[in-house]
């Protein structure tokens, strides 16, 4: 039992892995849409490149999205609404009549005859309004040419025009008035009735919505149908126009034909095998070309999560709107990983998470060409993030790469640049949009998964921070020295191609164990007392070893990433404390070298082993007292030739002309920093 689990400890990192790989597995193969994949690949616009194609089962022939929705507009452009006639509030207008009658025309003012025409003038007027009924247009939003109104459960189709406008009812007035010839009483009559007319016309929603969704309902989705064994396509026609119509009706129908009953097992267990061996060659590849990537169990699962991220966004748009794929940000993925690894992973894992949604998005071959294209300039053209400009500069290349490859295709299928869907161009500039969220999308990462980005080395190599201002106070010798080291070490990366800002940051930190015991070191020595005088060698050598550990763990403390820890800990190697080695050997006459060694590791990059060189070079030049273009030339070649010697660059991944290289920027920096003039003749 103890064996099984101290086998199981040991292999931990290697289990997870394994869980890491099912759980993606599962859960890329759930995201995918429930069906079947159509045997045969075509494209409109090119010819049928395979066998001639008869139909294996009868099917129907579906409509375009953009036709039937012509057609449910065309529905809803001409559907007549429904309007209530409401009799009740006509008896109460003509009740209300009645009863202010006698106010405005008076028995004692008019005569019997006289109240008699205006009564039959005023119920005219009444008639003439309530006839058809009153409205208020101001509450209709588009006026209809006709409309159906229900009177007595009944509905009588009558033209707009014949209803009257609540605004309208001084012309039906004087109209009245004209023919009883009483224009004399008009404002008497406008004022009676501007207090008792009602608008009694009343649009009814629900049986307008009810009638236009019964016809919307009885739009047909299909024209005509393909009988089984009937001739489709012949081998060399141009995929076009009926053809293209009927052959994407019968990839949508077999799609859903042959997932039914057992074979959607077969279907499911097709795509687990097509998504392991894409992810087993991610796999492959990490452990084979990023072996270091491969034993940090957070760094691939940071890799598999933005996997797994962009094929659910891609689905669910999928299943939400197909039309809407091209807004899916996926050039986010290889410029998110290039940040925070380098360009060849985050091309190699764009590639593979395209061939992936291939399976998904419709027009697979159109979509995977564009975004492998849209995530190689991605690559190419997204450099030093740290630089605002340079992002909108490299999503304006994106999105004009997207733009300029769709208008391409469009032109192979369709013949010319008529057409072109103006909504899938805004797609691709909203898509530009939303990848300016990778600035953010970094900063989360940084602190959900400890990783470090230039954003961040650009923030972390300002001297103003907390930790270099405690250097420059507490050790100001160390401070000038991390200053001077930083500088060599930033040319001689831009010379060889390393990560310049990534090695200058490791410059500025890889001292600052030094602050908890300054004067020990004699960049900070301001007097002539040594304290190291009053040491043994050994004890000496012991607190000069001490600043490694002791700036691990003050970095740890500040937080500071791991990748800039990395250089605190291999600036001096496994080299000697040569000094106090020496002294210590002259009064014992002998020492052991593991008393004077630095802990390690060895430099396992350029960027760390670049560190090493320009630390030991900057630090030997202050024992040169009388520097010459000679001297400096032989100082340099002695100490890294020292330190290739004692191999502490066999784990570095960096080439003898790289050496050559940073030996060359170091000797002119140098020559620069001491001022060596050329000596003039007398």
């Amino acid at each position: 039992m103890r064996k099984s689990l101290d086998t199981l400890y040991k292999n931990q990192s290697l289990i997870y892995k394994y869980f890491l790989y099912g759980i993606s597995l599962f859960c890329i193969v759930f995201f995918f849409p429930k069906g079947g994949q159509f045997k045969f690949e075509f494209q409109k616009g090119k010819p049928w490149q395979h066998e001639n194609l008869h139909a294996p089962f009868d099917f129907s022939i579906q409509k375009e999205a953009a036709e039937i929705e012509a057609e449910q507009q065309a529905i809803r452009d001409n559907q007549i609404p429904y309007y209530q006639y409401d009799i009740a509030v006509k008896n109460k207008v003509y009740k209300s009549y009645e009863e202010k009658f006698t106010t405005f025309f008076p028995a004692e003012k008019y005569t019997d005859e006289q109240r008699e025409l205006i009564d039959a003038s005023g119920k005219a007027i009444l008639d003439r309004l309530y006839d058809n009924g009153v409205i208020d247009k101001a509450t209709v939003n588009k006026w209809p040419e006709q409309l159906y109104v229900l009177k007595n459960n009944k509905a009588h189709l009558v033209p707009f025009t014949t209803i009257t406008n609540l605004h309208d009812i001084e012309a039906v007035i004087l109209a009245v008035l004209k023919e009883h010839d009483l224009q004399v009483m008009k404002s008497s009559f406008q004022e009676l009735f501007k207090n008792i007319t009602i608008p009694n016309v009343v649009y009814d929603k629900e049986l307008s919505e009810k009638d236009l969704n019964s016809k919307l309902s009885k739009v047909s989705y299909t024209r005509g149908t393909i009988d089984e064994g009937s001739l489709i396509i012949a081998n060399g026609e141009m995929v076009e126009g009926d053809k293209y119509k009927v052959l994407s009706s019968l990839k949508e129908e077999y799609q859903s034909e042959i997932w039914d009953g057992k074979n959607q097992y077969f279907i499911l267990f097709g795509y687990t095998v097509l998504v392991a061996l894409v992810l087993m060659m991610l796999f492959l590849f990490l452990k084979k070309y990023r072996p270091a990537i491969y034993e940090n169990n957070t760094k691939i699962t940071f890799i598999f999560c933005n996997i797994l991220l962009m094929v659910f966004i891609t689905t669910m748009m999928v299943k939400y709107s197909e039309q809407f794929v091209f807004v899916v940000p996926l050039c986010i993925l290889p410029l998110v990983i290039k940040t925070f690894f380098d360009a060849r992973l985050g091309l190699f894992v764009h590639v593979l998470t395209v061939l992936i949604l291939g399976f998904v998005v419709p027009n697979s071959f159109e979509y995977v060409f564009l975004q492998i294209i849209a995530g190689i300039v991605t690559i190419l053209t997204v450099t030093e993030l740290y630089k605002r400009a340079n992002m909108f500069i490299s999503v304006g290349q994106i999105t004009f790469i997207y733009i300029v490859g769709y208008l391409a295709f469009h032109i192979i299928q369709e013949g010319d640049l008529e057409n072109i869907g103006w909504i899938t161009l805004g797609l691709f500039f909203l898509n530009g949009m939303i990848t300016l969220f990778a600035q953010p999308l970094i900063y989360i990462y940084e602190k959900i998964f400890g990783l470090v980005s230039d954003v961040s080395l650009l923030e972390l190599s300002d001297t103003n921070s907390k930790l270099l201002k405690e250097l420059s106070d507490k050790a100001p010798g160390t401070f000038h020295h991390s200053l001077q080291v930083s500088n060599l070490a930033e040319a001689a990366a831009n010379e060889i191609g390393a990560n310049a800002m990534l090695v200058r940051v490791g410059a500025l930190y890889h001292d600052i164990g030094k602050m908890l015991n300054p004067t020990f070191f004699t960049e900070n020595q301001i007097t002539s007392v040594n304290p190291h005088d009053e040491l043994s060698p050994k004890d000496s050598a012991r607190i000069i070893i001490n600043h490694v550990i002791e700036g691990i763990e003050l970095a740890r403390k500040n937080n500071l990433p791991d990748r800039v820890i990395d250089f605190i800990r291999c600036h001096h190697g496994t080299t000697l404390v040569y000094y106090f080695y020496k002294k210590q050997q002259e009064q014992e006459g002998e020492a052991d070298e593991k008393d004077f060694k630095y802990p390690g590791p060895i430099p396992f990059s350029k960027e760390t082993a670049i560190l090493m060189m320009a630390d030991s070079v900057e630090a030997a030049s202050k024992s040169l007292k009388n520097p010459t273009f000679l001297v400096i030339d032989e100082f340099v070649d002695k100490i890294i030739a020292g330190q290739m010697g004692a191999h502490q660059f066999l784990n570095a991944d960096i080439t003898f002309k790289e050496i050559e290289s940073i030996k060359k920027i170091f000797k002119q920096k140098l020559t620069n920093i001491y001022h060596l003039r050329v000596e003039y003749p007398e």
